[in-house]
C-alpha cells in the first residue's frame, strides 16, 4: 500500500491544507474538507483520539399474523480512533478502526439478560451479547479509486447538518453452509444511521470533533442464539444515542465492560489488520470453540478408557 501513517500535528497540519490560516470555512464540496467534516462526526481531526459512541434503544420481533413483540431493550457502545493517511495520488483520507458492545436486557427491569426463554420455541437459550472487536475501515481519501473526488451528502438546516445513511445488506452467511447459491439462506438486512450534528462546529477549522447525535435502525434476521431454525418473521433494531466521555456510558455497560470486556476500554491500534468481527462471526467463533472443547474432552474420556 502506498498510503503512508501520518499523526500527530504534522499529520493534522498537512490534512488541513491550510483552512486554519485562511481562516476559511469547511465546504462539503471541498474534497480535503469532506474528510475532516467526517472525522469531527465519527471520531475527531486529532489523530489517534478515543472517542465513544453511545446508543441505546428496543428491538421489536415482526411475524406475519401476529402483533410485534418488544423483546429486549439495548444499550450498546464503540470505542474508536482515526488516523490521517496520505496518498500521493488519491491525496488526504483517513483510517477509522474501532470495536463494540451491545447488551440486551429485560425491558421490565432494565437488567442485562444473560437466559431468555424463547416465547416461539419455548426453549430457554442463551443470550449472546455483541462483542465485535474489530468493526474497522478501510482507508477512505480526497479522491475515489475511480478518480472521483469525495463528498460527505450533508443537508444543513436551522443550524444543524443532517446525514442519511442506508447499508443494504445481502451476503453470504457465515452460518449458512456451502450451497447458499443454490438454496438461499444468505444475510440478507439493513441498517441505517442518521447523525445530526452542529452546522458551526462542523463548518469551523479550529474545532476537532462535533458533538454529533446518531440514530441507529436495523432490519434483519433472528438472532443466531434464539435458535429460530427457518422459522418466518424478522427482527427491528431502533436506537439512539450520541458521542459522550467514558465515565458517561450507562452503569450497566461500563459494569459488564469492565468485568468482561476490559479491552474495550481502548480502541484497536490503528495499523489493525484484523478481520472484522460480526454477530454472525462471533456466533459461529463460539459454537466452534465450544465443539471443539467438547470433542477433545470426548477424545480425552475415551483413551482413559
Amino acid at each position: 500500500m502506498r498510503a503512508t501513517w501520518l499523526v500527530g500535528a504534522i499529520a493534522a497540519a498537512g490534512l488541513a491544507g491550510g483552512v486554519c490560516a485562511q481562516g476559511r470555512m469547511l465546504d462539503p464540496n471541498n474534497s480535503a474538507h469532506a474528510i475532516q467534516m467526517f472525522r469531527k462526526i465519527q471520531c475527531s481531526t486529532e489523530d489517534l483520539q478515543p472517542v465513544f459512541y453511545h446508543w441505546s434503544g428496543r428491538v421489536y420481533s415482526r411475524v406475519d399474523g401476529e402483533p410485534d413483540r418488544h423483546l429486549w431493550n439495548i444499550e450498546g457502545m464503540n470505542v474508536r480512533q482515526c488516523a490521517t493517511v496520505v496518498d500521493p495520488e488519491r491525496g488526504p483520507g483517513v483510517r477509522m478502526v474501532s470495536r463494540e458492545l451491545m447488551f440486551y436486557l429485560d425491558p421490565a427491569t432494565g437488567e442485562v439478560i444473560d437466559r431468555w426463554r424463547n416465547p416461539w420455541t419455548g426453549r430457554e437459550v442463551r443470550m449472546v451479547h455483541v462483542a465485535n472487536d474489530p468493526v474497522n475501515q478501510p482507508p477512505m481519501f480526497a479522491a475515489g479509486r475511480d478518480g472521483r473526488p469525495y463528498r460527505i451528502p450533508l443537508r444543513f438546516e436551522g443550524g444543524r447538518a443532517f446525514w442519511n445513511i442506508e447499508v443494504p445488506l445481502f451476503y453470504t452467511n457465515p452460518l449458512g453452509g456451502d450451497f447458499q447459491v443454490f438454496v438461499g439462506n444468505h444475510y440478507h438486512a439493513m441498517e441505517i444511521f442518521n447523525f445530526v450534528a452542529s452546522e458551526r462546529e462542523l463548518r469551523d477549522p479550529r474545532t476537532s470533533q462535533t458533538n454529533a447525535a446518531v440514530s441507529w435502525v436495523r432490519i434483519a434476521p433472528w438472532l443466531p442464539f434464539m435458535e429460530m431454525g427457518s422459522r418466518p418473521g424478522l427482527m427491528v433494531f431502533n436506537a439512539t444515542g450520541q458521542k459522550v466521555a467514558y465515565e458517561a456510558l450507562p452503569a450497566v455497560v461500563r459494569q459488564r465492560l469492565e468485568r468482561d470486556y476490559p479491552e474495550y476500554r481502548n480502541p484497536p491500534p490503528i495499523d489493525d489488520q484484523r478481520p472484522n468481527a460480526t454477530t454472525w462471526t462471533e456466533f459461529r467463533r463460539l459454537v466452534e470453540a465450544e465443539r471443539a472443547k467438547a470433542g477433545a474432552a470426548a477424545s480425552k474420556a475415551v483413551e482413559s478408557h
